[in-house]
């Protein structure tokens, strides 16, 4: 056990503190309340302050299953806790009073898994299963390791207005969404996984909260009000109370839910202007924590700067995550096989632009970006950083879900087409991340879906995602509304589709992909200076060689030779490709594996 601070001492990150058993008392920071009461069970206790702003009482003692919650001031509202651990009647409701120590563990064998390098594939627990619950997930888990997979990454599960949402909306960051079976189930859930040899992450939002329960600004300086991103007011993480409110989030994770990773959504939303960045605090206390409890533990940032800062060690003045997202990948082999340039696509419409990615990272690493109208990002030093920083994938939630009827690739794509994606994003120089249900050609769509109680956010809502699709030129008048809940139940998975046709072929080619990864070593090497790439913008080809194997792809539909110096041994082909040490014929579109 870590051990905790004395009572009254301001927390930090690694002062770590959370839930009224664990703090054997009820406290609140409430900086902007002149009073406090803490109502248990429907009694109301005053509470006193001390000289750090935190209320608290021992006159009453928390005991598991009890209800609570805060009034501030004079008002007569009771308002959740913001650390509360479990919000069982919704964000509006009272806290719930449970102990995280209770679970018992199974795990004490797990070994962890680095992210770098791994196979990764995200998931969202409410479409993943028919059932939607973190309990049904788990029962899934074989299918991802039959896979291949290293590592799931679950979206947001912290509690959200309403029963169905993405998870990026959330308000309460401590607590497991009831519906998907609260923190319990994310417990059994971790041990499953665990047990079958994959690892965690948990997709975390520390740039914004959803805007139906957040109570934090009643207590104190949670957020920069009009100082806000896409999504609301940024979170005030200068404030140091806050930050340790961030910090202890992180900390959290990976101690009482044992999870492997964190991905954090759009750090480039998050406004810090002190040193060291939280970012590099959140993977400072990460490696302190792995460091004692003996596994790799990782950060991924989801960024849209195209800045290598993210990763690069602190040492060298960076932030020192383990990786971050790159659209820049997913952009350029999207336009490869569709051949759509609208909005952002733009910039990729050459293969060339795919051809830089897969050597050097980003494609906008300095240069213009018609779509921003400005430069954009900085150069990835290839001498030094490795290719595994880098997190890619040809489909995920938000190429998907944003886009306007939540189209997959599977709707656009012959099989040929998806297991040239499949190819390119597994046995490419990155970390690989796969979309649940790509796997599989999945029919169903996956699109954007609330269910806010209040009628008028749910119109503001369904206005601001019509808005959003000007610029991508997407026709407004087919977006499915986000409040219909057939648009949150067409998105689920059918499970069926994997055992016959279409499905099946395509699963069968991704577990001989992934296998392949596995057995040959130059599939997972992380050097830059590795990988080598040719293509032919006129005939639609391009191979990338990564030592002593060459992945050659055709994009295009009509017949086409591609030379090739090797041996002509072939590790993989896709129907209608054939190969020789000449090179290699394709028929149409498809990829074949050589050494």
């Amino acid at each position: 056990m870590i051990p905790e601070p004395p009572a009254g001492t301001v927390r930090t990150g690694s002062s770590f503190r959370s839930g009224p058993i664990r703090a054997g008392r009820y406290e609140v920071w409430a900086p902007d309340a002149d009073r406090v009461r803490l109502v248990v069970d429907g009694t109301d206790h005053e509470l006193t302050r001390d000289d750090h702003d935190w209320w608290s009482t021992d006159a009453v003692t928390p005991v598991v299953g009890a209800r609570y919650g805060f009034r501030l001031g004079d008002d007569d509202a009771v308002v959740p806790d913001p650390r509360t651990l479990s919000q069982p009647d919704g964000v509006h409701g009272l806290s719930e009073v449970i102990d995280l120590d209770a679970f018992s563990w199974s795990d004490e064998g797990w070994t962890g898994r680095p992210a770098r390098g791994a196979v990764i594939y995200e998931m969202h627990v409410g479409t993943f299963t028919p059932e939607g619950t973190l309990d049904a997930a788990a029962a899934r888990l074989e299918h991802l390791v039959a896979l291949g997979v290293d590592l799931v990454e679950v979206l947001p599960v912290n509690a959200v207005n309403g029963i169905w949402n993405w998870g990026y909306d959330g308000v309460d960051w401590f607590a497991v969404h009831a519906p998907y079976g609260g923190a319990a189930a994310y417990q059994r859930f971790v041990d499953r996984a665990h047990a079958l040899g994959l690892g965690v992450v948990q997709d975390v939002v520390y740039n914004h909260l959803g805007p139906s329960g957040n109570y934090l600004p009643l207590f104190g300086p949670y957020l920069l009000a009009g100082l806000g991103n896409t999504w609301g007011d940024s979170v005030n993480v200068e404030q140091p109370e806050v930050r340790a409110f961030v910090l202890d989030n992180v900390r959290m994770w990976f101690r009482d839910f044992h999870v492997d990773g964190l991905r954090l959504d759009a750090v480039h939303a998050i406004r810090d202007t002190t040193r060291p960045h939280v970012l590099a605090q959140m993977a400072s206390e990460t490696d302190a924590f792995a460091q004692w409890i003996r596994k790799p533990l990782s950060l991924i940032a989801e960024s849209d700067l195209n800045d290598p800062i993210m990763f690069r060690p602190r040492e060298a003045h960076g932030y020192g995550l383990t990786g971050q997202w790159s659209d820049d990948f997913h952009h350029g082999l999207h336009v490869a096989l569709t051949g759509e340039t609208t909005g952002y696509y733009a910039d990729f419409a050459p293969l060339a632009a795919l051809a830089k990615v897969l050597e050097r990272g980003f494609l906008h690493d300095g240069t213009w970006s018609s779509f921003r109208g400005r430069r954009h990002g900085q150069p990835i030093d290839t001498e030094t950083a490795p290719t595994t920083a880098l997190v890619v994938a040809n489909q995920n939630h938000d190429q998907i879900g944003n886009r306007a009827t939540g189209d997959r690739l599977a709707e656009h794509l012959d099989e040929a087409g998806l297991v040239v994606a499949a190819a390119v994003t597994l046995l490419g120089p990155f970390t690989p991340m796969l979309f649940m249900g790509e796997e599989f050609a999945a029919s169903t769509p996956w699109q954007f879906f609330t269910s806010h109680p209040e009628p008028d956010l749910g119109i503001a809502t369904a206005k601001g995602r019509i808005e959003e699709f000007e610029q991508m030129g997407w026709d407004p008048n087919i977006v499915p509304d986000p409040q219909d809940p057939e648009t949150f139940r067409r998105s689920k998975l059918r499970w069926e589709e994997t055992l016959e046709g279409r499905g099946r072929r395509v699963l069968d080619a991704y577990r001989a992909l992934i296998a392949l990864r596995r057995r040959e070593e130059a599939l997972v090497d992380w050097r830059f200076s590795s990988n080598s790439v040719r293509f032919s913008e006129d005939d639609r080809w391009l191979v990338l060689t990564r030592s002593d194997i060459h992945i050659v792809v055709h994009f295009g539909d009509a017949a086409a030779s591609v030379p090739v110096v090797s041996g002509a041994e072939v590790l993989f082909a896709t129907e209608g490709a054939t190969a020789s040490a000449d090179g290699v014929e394709f028929t149409g579109r498809g990829v074949v594996v050589l050494r």
